[in-house]
């Protein structure tokens, strides 16, 4: 087999911290915002979205100077925010291949991708550069994608993008022709290159590309080869891939202490559509989710919800998490939320065609939220019966769905005790030790079956409370009725009563 021809995808984004602080924020997206890096009172503008910079706000500008601004959202620089959506971010790209080089630097993040080979999956490079864009955009991310043969022509393009489409295929063989209208600025050079390149006229790759190799190595020394390379799109490049994880988490850090659920839960709402978002891409759903806040005065609060089978519904997960809330709120006002869930695969049961509509799993995990608030967390669920002999003793465990039906022995029907409460009194004689007639709600029957006695009472180490025998029988009268029942028999106080009755 050939090995295919080399092809890079470049995902560009800028304005990183803006962007990060307000992907989960959709109440700013309106409004323009600018972050503040630094210490005070020497804090500057790091970033900015588009709306802040149709106002005149820039980079660089001081904290006084944005106040002059009316109506203008400051925000505080978050590199941990940061982190987490250059994590999403690669994740994003490592859908698309398993090679990929994150060359993020301070304020941006620039990745490549190694795409060749994947016509065959995702169609041609412009097909393919539109799917990593709105794959990206679906995380609340805008960035612009180019695809070249040379790693480092795709950079330069991406760098060098002033609007218009952010989707740019170079053709091979191209890349000098792409690079040229483009500023110098691009080709990755020190403040001394840049004022040099200034004082000579030279503002465009073009005409760095057009200049003679040995008279630029003679004033730049050796590094003027890579920038010519640079220029005429020939520089080659080793690739580095990193190991991508798969992380499902999300977080946010508050501007002020928040003591409301409902607006908890509006933030929630949108966290939760990109924690589902992401599953999806995967085809994977939710299995469980871990909330945890970070509380004013330095505590937290954490809780977990694990519905009975894995669900991409938002408004079941919304539901269960306020449930949750409300049974156990935070103890102070909430200064940070993060949001951790574990990916599961979503059960499908293929129905008959005249088979009865069964409940959503999730309306079942809403209702029983809901009745364990009213009636307290141990008290819903199915009843278990202990290994023990003491009368009706049993816990709670919660629901479990089965896809299978347990299999019966010898494929006869299983028999179900319904207990009698109170025990009802009976009429019971006795022959070597064993009863034979039964006088019962007025009938008589011939015990046909016996099996037993067992005494029954409380544990092994306590002897005090096993006064009580019991016996499984059937019996019939001579009208052929049958009486298939559970016999306890007092030994103390010699009183026979029926515990129970076989359905």
């Amino acid at each position: 087999m050939s090995r295919p021809s080399e092809l890079y995808a470049c995902i560009y984004v800028r304005e990183l911290p803006a962007q990060a602080l307000l992907r989960l924020r959709p109440e700013l997206h309106d409004k323009p915002c600018v972050v503040l890096a630094g210490e005070t009172p020497t804090q500057t503008v790091c970033a900015l979205n588009t709306r802040a910079r149709l106002l005149g706000l820039c980079r660089s500008m001081t904290k006084v100077e944005v106040e002059t601004f009316e109506n203008v959202m400051v925000l505080e620089r978050s590199v941990k925010m940061e982190a987490a959506v250059r994590a999403i971010l690669l994740e994003c790209a490592g859908a698309f291949s398993p090679r990929v080089e994150d060359r993020s630097i301070d304020g941006l993040f620039v990745c490549v991708v190694d795409v060749a080979g994947t016509e065959g999956l995702f169609g041609p490079p412009l097909m393919l550069a539109k799917h990593m864009r709105q794959r990206v955009r679906s995380v609340g991310i805008a960035a612009s994608v180019t695809i070249s043969a040379n790693v480092h022509t795709a950079v330069c393009l991406a760098r060098g993008w002033s609007g218009g489409v952010p989707l740019r295929v170079v053709p091979r063989g191209g890349e000098a022709t792409a690079l040229a209208p483009l500023p110098v600025s691009v080709l990755e050079i020190s403040e001394s290159q840049a004022e040099t390149f200034l004082r000579w006229g030279i503002r465009s790759v073009a005409e760095v590309a057009a200049l003679p190799e040995q008279a630029l190595i003679a004033r730049f020394g050796q590094d003027a080869k890579r920038l010519l390379q640079l220029a005429r799109g020939r520089h080659p490049h080793l690739l580095q891939p990193i190991e991508v994880p798969f992380v499902l988490e999300e977080q946010v850090e508050l501007d002020s202490p928040l003591s409301d659920l409902e607006s908890l839960l509006f933030g929630l709402s949108t966290m939760l559509e990109q924690l589902i978002v992401r599953a999806r891409s995967r085809v994977l759903a939710l299995a469980s989710v871990t909330i945890r806040l970070r509380l004013d005065g330095g505590g937290s609060h954490q809780r977990t919800v694990n519905p009975r089978v894995p669900t991409d519904e938002k408004r079941v997960w919304l539901k269960l998490l306020q449930l949750e809330l409300e049974a156990h709120p935070p103890n102070a006002s909430i200064l940070g939320v993060h949001l951790h869930a574990e990916p599961g695969v979503s059960s499908k049961v293929q129905l008959g065609l005249f088979s009865p509509q069964i409940p959503e799993p999730g309306r079942l995990d809403v209702t029983l939220a809901k009745i364990a608030a009213i009636v307290g967390e141990g008290n819903v669920g199915m009843a278990v019966l202990d290994d023990t002999w003491r009368a009706g003793d049993f816990h709670m465990e919660p629901f479990s769905i089965t896809t299978a039906e347990p299999p019966l022995a010898n494929g006869s029907s299983p028999l179900c005790l319904r207990l009698l409460r109170p025990a009802e009194r009976a009429a019971v004689e006795i022959r070597r030790g064993r009863p034979c007639e039964i006088y019962f709600r007025s009938r008589r029957y011939s015990v046909e079956t016996v099996y037993g006695p067992w005494l029954k009472g409380g544990d092994w180490w306590n002897e005090s409370i096993w006064g009580n025998e019991q016996w499984d029988v059937i019996g019939k009268t001579a009208g052929s009725g049958l009486l298939a029942c559970r016999l306890s028999h007092d030994l103390i106080l010699k009183d026979w009563r029926v515990a129970g009755l076989y359905d």
